[in-house]
């Protein structure tokens, strides 16, 4: 049997990894300032991390969600006091395709409505419906083009007020800063119009916070910038460091009942264990301001990059837009300079995702190397 090839790969093999750094087989060191798609939240192999889950594992490392399991609501209480969210309720997944998945089910569930609506550039997942809302026709297979959904331009308030009108809409999902699409992310007025226009018209907001959320951004989830509140939250990535865990942060006027959804892996005792961690470092180590001071140095120390069009994004979810593609400045980094870096749907966007407790001297190395293969 061989692995379906699927994945175009760099001729890279890491080994070993911690903080914000990985080694190959061979020896060599790298800098991670991709984390894996945004993953890494407090850096590889943090002490408290490896403390929590190794004592977890022999404990109990997993039980189905027939039974109680205190970790799950350590897990829920400590989110909704850290991120500002309590007025939710959690509901434990283990991806961000099965947290925008879900989300999209319970908005349906509530309103009884079908169609959705979603934006230009979008990437919500590659689920059945999560896919769908996704905009990249490559992806989509025929069995998901079925679902009813309307793609519409970012930031243009009058078109989704015209959708909206038409009264079959369930609900809007949206990125509160687009990954995969390129780091466009909707103005702040965009943000407060969707807000109003959603409640006006009964349709649940859905703010995919998957890769923006969890300190990335500066504050914990990026809509939070905007001053507004959002129905459903789902959040992926960060969360676990590693370990696969998502969720959906349910509006509490959206009522549950036994059977409406479910998962075997979700918020498992191993999962639920990674995800305490991070929020006690998060917490603790006070990534969030971290975050911030790092993201000033950086964005000031590359304004003026040759070729450099336009710094996007916040905090450390950043992307450097330049004038030509950055598929050959991106093999220069790993292959001449030992630097993980990232790219998107926007093929001239580099785009960077370090751990949150990355600092600003190990940032320098990656300033030097963009100037020097530039």
């Amino acid at each position: 049997m061989k692995l379906f090839d699927v994945y175009p790969l760099y001729n890279v093999t890491p080994v070993k990894a911690e903080g914000s750094y990985v080694w190959d087989e061979k020896g060599q060191k790298y800098l991670d300032l991709y984390g894996g798609h945004a993953v890494i939240s407090i850096g590889h192999k943090h002490p408290h991390y490896v403390q929590k889950l190794t004592e977890q594992l022999h404990a109990i490392g997993f039980y189905s969600n027939a039974v109680q399991n205190p970790l799950q609501v350590e897990l829920t209480e400590k989110l909704g006091r850290i991120s500002g969210c309590e007025d939710y309720n959690l509901f434990l997944v283990s991806s961000g395709a099965e947290a925008n998945e879900n989300a999209l089910k319970v908005a349906s569930f509530y309103n009884q409505k079908s169609r959705v609506i979603s934006f230009n550039s979008s990437f919500h997942g590659r689920t059945s419906a999560a896919v769908a809302v996704t905009d990249n026709k490559k992806i989509i297979a025929p069995i998901n083009a079925h679902n009813p959904v309307t793609i519409l331009p970012l930031n243009d308030a009058v078109a989704l007020e015209t959708e909206l009108k038409k009264g079959d809409v369930s609900s809007v999902i949206v990125e509160a800063i687009q990954g995969v699409g390129g780091l466009d992310e909707g103005t702040p007025e965009f943000f407060k119009q969707l807000e109003t226009l959603c409640k006006h018209y009964e349709v649940l907001l859905i703010l995919d916070e998957v890769q923006s959320g969890y300190g990335r951004s500066g504050k914990f989830f990026a809509f939070q910038h905007h001053n507004i509140q959002p129905d459903i939250i789902t959040i992926a990535k960060g969360m676990g460091n590693g370990f696969p865990i998502g969720g959906v942060l349910i509006g509490k006027h959206i009522q549950a009942y036994h059977g409406m959804l479910g998962t075997t892996f979700g918020g498992n005792h191993l999962a639920c264990a990674a995800a305490i961690s991070v929020l006690d470092v998060l917490e603790e180590e006070n990534l969030m301001a971290n975050v911030i001071a790092v993201s000033d140095y950086f964005v000031a120390a590359v304004k003026d990059l040759k070729g450099l069009q336009k710094i996007k994004g916040k905090g450390l979810m950043l992307g450097l837009e330049f004038d030509e593609e950055v598929g050959e400045l991106r093999k220069k980094l790993i292959y001449d300079e030992h630097i993980f870096t990232g790219g998107s749907m926007n093929k001239k966007l580099l785009r960077i995702l370090p751990p949150l407790n990355i600092t600003i001297a190990e940032l320098e190395p990656f300033v030097k190397a963009l100037k020097k293969s530039l």
